[in-house]
């Protein structure tokens, strides 16, 4: 891995959100980052402004997509790069959501705030061989309707049939919403998975990894097989550290590192009254 950022330029700007935009990259010379797999990161140079991490949301042979939320100086020039505008890449870090792990199980995919971000390569990967893994259930969690991620293809998936299971909930519906409302735990009833033959993938807020985890550890579902990473967006790589778990940190990065709830978390059971 070179310390040394590699150039890179912006082919397509997309607002998801007022505040969101993703951006699709592609190398201008001949260095090319190693391969990204879902859930790692690179760190992203905003030319004369800074440096932050964040996670692919898309990977294809030669460009990677990283969807961005616009909250400090760094993420808001980056949000502000338009097609030819250029960056600087180092990467891949992490460790990534290890879904070949999972080969022959349910998948469980819980993604709250910016966690569909982290989560989309994973599921992308997971629909492009079905033949591999038992039902794929995607449930995600926004504050309002104006703030799901990738909207058009998460309500795609919702009102089909599946693969996907595809479940959405935000905090404060607007006008015209017709679907759920409350925390993306409370979609977990009408998910198809067996916990003895499921691994768990959680991004989101700590609050909602927390109740996730241990909602999941009450149905059955082996600490060992929640895998768990925080979003959030720092003002630089190392971030600042937010307790994930009774004991245990996990730096707080846009998608953060990917970690067993067996690792950060109460592994044995879950703490009565939660």
């Amino acid at each position: 891995m070179d310390d040394v950022p590699l150039p890179y330029q912006v082919t397509q700007a997309r607002e998801e959100t007022a505040d969101t935009v993703t951006l699709t990259l592609a190398p201008t010379g001949t260095g090319l980052l190693a391969p990204f797999t879902p859930g790692r990161y690179a760190l992203v140079h905003a030319l004369a402004v800074g440096t932050i991490p964040v996670p692919v949301s898309r990977i294809d042979r030669q460009e990677i997509a990283l969807t961005i939320r616009s909250v400090e100086a760094v993420s808001a020039a980056l949000c502000a790069l338009r097609p030819g505008g250029r960056v600087g890449l180092r990467g891949p870090f992490g460790t990534g959501w290890e879904l070949d792990r999972a080969a022959g199980q349910d998948l469980l995919v819980v993604a709250d705030g910016l966690g569909p971000a982290t989560l989309r390569p994973l599921v992308l990967d997971a629909l492009a061989a079905p033949q591999l893994y038992g039902h794929l259930n995607v449930l995600v969690g926004a504050r309002t309707p104006d703030d799901i991620l990738y909207a058009q293809q998460t309500h795609a998936w919702s009102a089909a049939h599946g693969p996907p299971h595809c479940a959405v909930t935000v905090d404060r519906p607007g006008p015209g919403w017709e679907g759920s409302v409350g925390a993306v735990t409370a979609l977990l009833d009408g998910a198809r998975f067996d916990p003895r033959n499921t691994t768990a993938y959680v991004c989101g807020p700590a609050e909602t990894v927390r109740a996730t985890a241990r909602a999941l550890l009450r149905r059955g579902l082996p600490a060992e097989r929640i895998r768990v990473a925080l979003d959030g967006f720092p003002d630089g790589a190392a971030g600042p550290r937010e307790r994930a778990g009774p004991g245990d940190a996990l730096p707080l990065g846009h998608g953060g590192p990917v970690n067993g709830w067996d690792q950060v978390g109460s592994p044995s059971s879950a703490p009565p009254g939660t």
